[in-house]
Parts: structure tokens; sequence; C-alpha cells
């Protein structure tokens, strides 16, 4: 297809595929199998099955941390073998090969000024100018013939060791003019409150919301007099760490150690100190909070 290049930008793999099946393996051996050379590093495969709000958040919140030029391989597929596009998208600092499902919104959001203009399809936004993609047609670049319900080994994985060898991405198909576009959703901001919800719950239990630091910032205040309201409880202050003394300025009547801060990626959390606070307050994505200011 084309000479090995003298260094091959990494491949990172996002996948709801969990590690007890063969299915990442096989992506890998097939990656491999092109480019005997490729550096692939596995961003995570525990993405919940099917859920896309959690693969959006996930890709768009650690993404920018890969050096520049990485192939991101993101494969949360609930439509697999329909006729959602497998595509291949290039923005100035990455490419990444995944469904026209959404799955990209996080990372598409980024380029868009100002809130998006849907087309025909309210699911769908014209592809931003400095953005450019294909759908991923040629059969050059897949495994032959592709299944109907495994595109990660037989379109994604092929697809993403060839641009690692050189292979232009334009080779692969037509371009794309506009793309799925599924945001998370937004806070809103009513007076001198902020009304969000959870998108994500890590391993330990952290409840990540939506609202951002930059949410707040025009209203901000003292970190002593933030109110978090989330699940029937009220967490007043914010701390510095998942270890500061949770409820240092109003503890929990039931002496739950809560903690409320923003977390490393800038999101608002809700934790709870050594403990697991989505099982403590029986919270799930989606619940919503509401952050307000004392007087």
């Amino acid at each position: 297809m084309t000479g090995q290049p003298d260094s091959s930008p990494p491949i990172v793999l996002t996948t709801d595929f969990g590690l007890s099946d063969a299915f990442v393996g096989v992506m890998k051996g097939v990656i491999l199998r092109i480019n005997p050379h490729a550096t692939i590093i596995d961003l995570t495969h525990d993405i919940g099955p099917q859920d896309l709000e959690q693969g959006k958040f996930v890709l768009g919140a650690n993404h920018p941390y890969f050096p520049p030029g990485s192939i991101h391989v993101a494969v949360v597929d609930p439509g697999v073998g329909t006729a959602r596009k497998p595509i291949v998208l290039e923005t100035p600092s990455a490419t990444f090969v995944a469904p026209d499902n959404g799955l990209l919104s996080e990372v598409v959001k980024e380029f868009l000024e100002g809130p998006a203009e849907t087309g025909e399809n309210p699911q769908s936004v014209p592809l931003p100018p400095n953005l450019r993609a294909w759908e991923l047609a040629n059969p050059r670049f897949r495994i032959k013939p592709p299944s109907n319900t495994f595109h990660g080994r037989d379109i994604f994985a092929p697809a993403a060791a060839c641009l690692s060898m050189g292979v232009k991405a334009e080779e692969m198909g037509q371009p794309v003019s506009s793309l799925v576009y599924r945001p998370l959703p937004v806070p809103v901001s009513q007076g001198m409150a902020v009304y969000g919800e959870v998108i994500y719950v890590d391993r330990f239990g952290n409840l990540i919301t939506n609202i951002t630091s930059g949410s707040t910032a025009g209203l901000s205040v003292e970190p002593a007099s933030v109110r978090v309201e989330i699940g029937g409880r009220e967490i007043h202050g914010l701390s510095r760490t998942f270890h500061d003394v949770a409820g240092e300025f109003r503890p929990q009547p039931d002496g739950l150690p809560l903690v409320a801060l923003f977390g490393s990626n800038g999101y608002l959390e809700v934790a709870v100190r050594d403990g697991n606070a989505a099982a403590s307050l029986t919270l799930a994505a989606g619940a919503k909070v509401r952050v307000s200011f004392d007087s």
C-alpha cells in the first residue's frame, strides 16, 4: 500500500468491547499484520455496552492528551452493519476512525462556532471548514469480505493501520460533508444557579457532571459559598482534593463524607471520600445537579 514511514503515529483504541472476549486482541492483530511497527495504545475498552454517551465523553475529554497526529479508533457501534457510515475524520491535531453515529460529537463540538446549525436532518451538522472527513468505502483498505457485525476488525482497524503507514485519508472513499451530531447535554444558567446533570460515572463511583469551571465563570465566588444539590443532598463548599475534610463547611446529617470539586478534566464531580458516591447515593448518569451560591 505504501512504504513504512520513519515513524508511525500512535493508534489509540477506545471501545466498548471489554477484555473478556477476543475482539480487542483481533483488532490489534489486524493492525500489526498491516503495520508491524505500529504503536497501539488502549485508552479504554470499558465503555458500557452500546453506551454512546459515555463513549462521547471519554473520547472528547481525553483525546487532547495524545501526541499530535495520533490516530484514534473509536468503536461504540450499536448500528454496526446498518446504513450508518464508517468514516475517517481529520482535525488539525488528530485523525479519528469511527462510525458516524454521534460518537465523535464532542470532538466536533470544539470546532463549531456557536450552536450547531443542523440541516434537514436535525441529528446532522455540516462539517466545519477546518475539518475533513471521508467514508471508509474503498475495498482496498478493508478485510474482504467485511462481516456485518465486526467492523472494528474488518473496516476500522485496517483503515487505521493503513493511515499509520502513510495512506492518505482521501484514498479511502468519497468526501463526507456532514456528520451525525448528538452532543452531550450542556448546563443551563438561571440567575445565580447552574443546572446540569451527571454524564459519567468512573470506576471509583465518582459522579462527573457536565458543569465545568467555565460554566460558573460569570458567578465567581469563594469556594466556601458554593452549594451543590444532587440526589436530595446538599454539599456546602468546594473541596480541593478527593481527600479534603468532606463537609468542612457544613457536614452531612448522617456523616457521609461527600466531596464536590472540579476534577482533572475541569468538570464538577461529586465523590465520597474513600468511598463510592454512585453506590452511596444510588445515582447514575442522568441524575440532575444544581449549583448555587450562598449569600
